[in-house]
């Protein structure tokens, strides 16, 4: 399954963005994808998933409210719509499907990243 992020730049706080992972077999081979991102100099943060088949969400407490994640099964494109953007919403973001063998608890809003993109850096000022 390959990824690719798009969609990220530089906001200032109080703006917008909307992130994609375009990844045009992962309705047919991954039971959800999900959103990651990390800062310098933290740990990976699970932030939002989406089970591809239900369209069931989950969010991090971090972003809850404020971030939608969805999905367009026929562009094969998730996406992560990011509201109301604070500083520390500073990261590299990145997308992950899991690989489909099992299926995944996505509570906590974790998606078992077994496939990654290659990430694509939010900035808030």
């Amino acid at each position: 399954v390959q990824l690719v992020e798009s969609g990220g730049g530089s906001v200032q706080a109080g703006g917008s963005l909307r992130l994609s992972c375009a990844a045009p077999q992962y309705t047919y081979t991954s039971y959800c994808v999900g959103w990651f991102r990390q800062a310098l100099g933290k740990e990976r943060e699970a932030i939002a998933a989406i089970y591809t088949g239900a369209g069931t969400t989950f969010y991090a407490d971090s972003v809850k409210g404020r971030f939608t994640i969805s999905q367009d099964h026929d562009k094969g494109t998730v996406y992560l719509q990011m509201n109301s953007l604070k500083p520390n919403d500073t990261a590299m973001y990145y997308c992950a499907a899991d690989r489909g063998d099992r299926i995944p608890d996505l509570s906590g809003a974790y998606c078992p990243p077994d496939y990654w993109g290659q990430g694509t850096q939010v900035t808030v000022s």
